[in-house]
């Protein structure tokens, strides 16, 4: 699922000619559509359960590593990382350009960098039985008890392992594994669900239930293409919540988005 980024970032077949032509483009082309039929109940990543929350949440937010389109496992926040001889210890080395999305708790409003105990955080709220969250299992009984999560310095996070787990690795790269800062989760509390702020591509705009998602672009994310131009290519993504299939087609074949994943529909 990690990919369903670059399906934003990189841009759909369907929108490459438009966006690559000498003229100027218009901004209904700097903005993407689509419709999401089944709805979005939380846009917390330590609730990223279903598909909708996965596709979302991942325009908002980054995690240590990612895979591309041949599912490998691809560095993100983390330029490199080490594991031990023994498997039991994983070590991250942090990018030091990755940084959250501007918010008015931030001091001078401006997304501070992100550290290493941003990840132990993170990684510890995930099994936290108040939280409840429904990424738990990716660390319960994997992790060492007692010190599960590490950071040995800013830039540097650690995760130790009771038993070497070797599909860790490629667990890291679920949306559960995104990073969230503390005290912007502190500040809203449950209610983080409708107040994201992550590090991704995009940042959360507006979000009317049940009713339309709008992310724009975040001017100072940190991805780069192979030609060294900044990411994202879009300025915004509009998302919709048509839950009927057939509405949901007939907005495609009318252009009015430009993704469609309900071809089982039909068949």
């Amino acid at each position: 699922m990690k990919r369903i980024r670059y399906f934003f970032l990189l841009i759909p077949v369907v929108l490459v000619l438009a966006l690559r032509c000498n003229n100027p483009v218009t901004n209904k082309r700097e903005v993407f559509h689509m419709n999401i039929s089944a709805g979005l109940t939380s846009l917390d990543p330590a609730f990223s359960k279903d598909q909708a929350t996965m596709w979302c949440d991942n325009q908002i937010f980054n995690g240590l590593v990612q895979i591309n389109e041949k599912l490998e496992v691809q560095p993100c926040i983390s330029k490199s990382w080490k594991i031990s001889e023994d498997a039991l210890h994983y070590e991250f080395y942090l990018r030091n350009d990755v940084f959250f999305h501007d918010h008015e708790k931030f001091p001078n409003g401006k997304g501070r960098k992100v550290v290493a105990q941003d990840f132990v955080y993170s990684f510890n709220r995930l099994i936290d039985s108040t939280v409840a969250s429904t990424g738990g299992w990716l660390f319960n009984d994997k992790v060492d008890k007692k010190n599960p999560f590490e950071a040995v310095n800013d830039s540097t996070f650690r995760i130790n392992l009771k038993t070497p787990f070797h599909p860790m690795l490629g667990m890291l790269t679920l949306q559960y594994c995104s990073v969230v800062p503390k005290e912007i989760v502190d500040f809203y509390g449950k209610d983080f669900r409708s107040h994201p702020v992550g590090t991704g591509p995009f940042k959360m705009v507006r979000w009317e239930e049940s009713n339309v998602l709008i992310l724009t672009k975040n001017d100072n994310y940190f991805e780069r293409d192979t030609a060294g131009v900044r990411l994202p290519y879009l300025k915004g993504v509009r998302i919709s919540f048509t839950a009927d299939k057939g509405s949901e087609f007939l907005q495609f074949s009318q252009g009015k988005t430009g993704f469609y994943d309900g071809l089982g529909y039909f068949l």
